[in-house]
This record gives structure tokens, sequence and C-alpha cells, in this order.
């Protein structure tokens, strides 16, 4: 198993691309990035509040409001196929640059959209600035790790991205609900984020030194070392598992609450998000000194156990119901984040690292948004009930299938 470099000899290896001198510490520079990688994802999770506002005011079907949906996971996937490896090769500073600078510009999209049209544009542009930082951020704080502390950037990983999806939905729908210019105002505070994450790219220690085949790079390439391969294998089953269930949350989640439930507050309709996301964060903090075979079990067990709950609230129409179930499969997503990528960063060496993250989210968000998307054109022509029903229980199967891959991976570790 291939650890961390100390966080020094990382510095040392990268003074051709810049002197430390004048930058944020290591310390320091692990808990804004961080930040960075929490407002990424609250951005990510933001529109979802916004998308039945949307849908009001421009009069577009379900089918619509999925496309608007897909086009920034394709940004994103398309993202990082292109540059995931980017950063591997001529550091993460400059990537990250872009990223932030490409966020903004999403932002001043969102602000100007006046229909379905702009709206699609901002997302996908969201998209690709989306899929350069995650796979960047995620390789930078490994590089940041402190030493004394080798799993934190691994908790990390798996904390930050949920926390933010969490808070985004949630801050979302409280400035939709209570506040003027719902459509503006939440892109606005965001634009005002973003300034402040390019001042923390600016600030942040170069971490990665320049080495050949960038533009080789650039090539779509997804490849796993081969030593970590059943590892990394192993994984994809709870990954895509988890993932799914959450794209069904933050495409049709608000829709589920009103168009089922009758709750038609945009409050709630982000605390839908906010619930799975926000225990699945919490989740993951308590469980972060478990074995981690341990927890992706625990994991697969909570997502199929919590999405049957919900689905029997969907039957019974019992909001208690599938608030407890909503909880229930966001204790399994959260522990499957942290396992699934605190696993690949301990496995990665230094120059695979973004690589192999690029590896993980393309699966990931594979899994979020194809189901995601099936499941909007499904609602057009079966109803949001079915739809609803039938996807709830592909992601109960899909979590038994995992529940059976970490056995089976428990077992030839065993043997091994």
């Amino acid at each position: 198993m291939t650890v961390a470099a100390p966080v020094g000899a990382t510095l040392q290896t990268s003074e051709e691309v810049g002197s430390p001198r004048g930058r944020l510490s290591p310390a320091t520079a692990f808990v804004a990035i961080t930040a960075v990688f929490m407002l990424f994802a609250a951005a990510a999770s933001a529109p979802t509040p916004l998308y039945v506002v949307y849908q009001k005011e421009w009069g577009f079907t379900a089918t619509t409001l999925t496309v608007i949906f897909a086009v920034y996971v394709v940004g994103l996937i398309a993202s990082l196929l292109l540059v995931g490896a980017l950063s591997d090769h001529i550091g993460r500073r400059p990537v990250l640059a872009v990223a932030v600078a490409l966020e903004g510009a999403a932002f001043v999209l969102f602000l100007v959209a006046g229909g379905v049209p702009g709206l699609l544009i901002a997302r996908a542009t969201q998209g690709i600035a989306t899929g350069m930082a995650f796979s960047t951020i995620g390789a930078t704080l490994v590089d940041l790790n402190p030493p004394h502390s080798p799993g934190r950037a691994g908790l990390v990983n798996g904390i930050a991205p949920i926390s933010g999806l969490a808070l985004g939905a949630l801050g979302c729908g409280a400035l939709v609900q209570f506040a003027p210019a719902p459509t503006q105002l939440v892109f606005a505070v965001l634009l005002v984020a973003t300034l402040l994450a390019s001042l923390v790219v600016a600030l942040i220690p170069e971490t990665s030194a320049r080495r050949p085949g960038a533009l080789a790079s650039l090539r779509p390439q997804l490849s796993v070392p081969r030593h970590i391969r059943p590892d990394v294998y192993a994984l994809v089953p709870i990954i895509v598992a988890s993932w799914a269930l959450g794209g069904l949350y933050l495409s049709l989640g608000p829709s589920v609450a009103a168009g089922l439930f009758g709750l038609r507050n945009h409050l709630i309709g982000g605390l839908v998000v906010t619930l799975l996301a926000g225990a699945g964060a919490v989740t993951a903090f308590l469980l972060r000194a478990w074995p981690t075979s341990r927890v992706l079990g625990i994991s697969a067990v909570m997502l199929s156990a919590g999405t049957a709950l919900s689905l029997v609230s969907v039957q019974s129409q019992t909001v208690v119901l599938a608030g407890a179930g909503t909880i229930i499969a966001g204790i399994g997503f959260g522990g499957s984040a942290l396992a699934s990528f605190g696993t690949l960063a301990r496995l990665a060496a230094p120059s695979e690292r973004s690589e192999l993250l690029a590896v993980a989210l393309v699966i990931a968000y594979l899994a979020f948004s194809l189901p995601a998307v099936a499941a909007g054109f499904a609602t057009t022509s079966v109803g949001l009930h079915v739809t609803t029903v039938v996807y709830s229980i592909g992601v109960v199967a899909l979590g038994v299938i995992a529940l059976a891959a970490q056995r089976r991976r428990a077992a030839r570790l065993k043997e091994g």
C-alpha cells in the first residue's frame, strides 16, 4: 500500500512551480482548500430547490428539468475525462484557478438566465468547473495531509462533498422561501464566495511538481494502476448504490416532496437533500476511526434499509417514515463516501492521485446521473409515483449487491 509523502517533502519537489514563501502554511492551506471543496459542493446542490421555481416560471416538463440536471453531470464527467490528471503534470494551483474562474462565470450566467437555454449553458459551465475542481482538490488535500494524521485527507474527501451538498440545498431553500429575487440572490451570494475562493487559490502553496506529459494527459482515458485494481473494483458497487440514491434526491427530491407528499415549501424542498447529505456527513465523521470493511458493510445495509423504508412511506404517504428512511439511507451514503474515498486516498501514489480520484468521480457521477435522467423521462410518461417506486427498488438491489461485494473482498483479504 502506498502512503502519502510527508508534506515537507512534497513542497520541496515543487520549488520549480513557485516558492511557498509568502503563502499559506500547509495546515492553513488544508483548511482553506476544504472550504473551497465545500463551496463547490454547495453550489452543485444549490439549484435543486430552484428547479420547481424555474418549472413554474417557464412551464417546462419533468423531462426538461432532468435534462437541465443532466447537462451539469455531462460537463462534469467530460471535464474529469479531459483534465482529471492534468494537475499531476502542471501543478494543482493552475487547474484550480481555471476551475474557480469558470465557476464564477457559471454564476453570472445563472444571474442573467432568462429561460431554459440560458439555464442549460450555466449548468453545463458549472459542471465543467466542478469536474476540474473535485479531482484536483481531492489530490491537493492528500498532498497537504499532515504526517501525524494520515487519514485526515481521506476523511475530508468523504465528508466535504456531502456536507457541502447539505448546506447548499438548505441555504438555497431558505433563500428561495424567505428572501427576495429567489433565482438571483442565491447566485449573487455564491459569486461573492467564489471571489474569496480565488484568493485562497492564489495563496496556497503549490504541492505538485511539474512533470512531462501534460498534453498526453488530456486524452480521455480511465485507468487504475494494476496493483490496486482488486481493491478499487470492490468499491464500485457501493459507490454506484450511494450516488444513484443521491441522484434521485438531487434531481427529483423536491418534486417528490411536493407532488407525492404535498410539501410545497421551498425550504422543505432543500431539507429533503439536507436530511440525506447531512446524516451522511455526521456519519462519516463519527465512523472515521472504524475499520473500512466494517463501515462499507454497514453502509450497504443502511442504504438498502433506508431506501426500502422511504419506499414504504411513498406507498403509505407517511411523511415521518419518509424522513426516517432518508436519514437511515443518509447514514449509508456518508459511510460509503468515507470508506470508499478514504480507501482511494490511501491507495494512490502521489503521481496517481488526481487521476485515480477522477476515475472514482466518473463512476460516482455516472451512477448519479444516468438513473436520474432515466427517471426524469419516466416521470413524464408513467408518472412520479411509479418512477419513484421503481427507482427505489433499484437502489435497494444495488445495496444488496454492494454488501455481497464487500463480503467477497473481506474473504479475499482474509485468505491473502
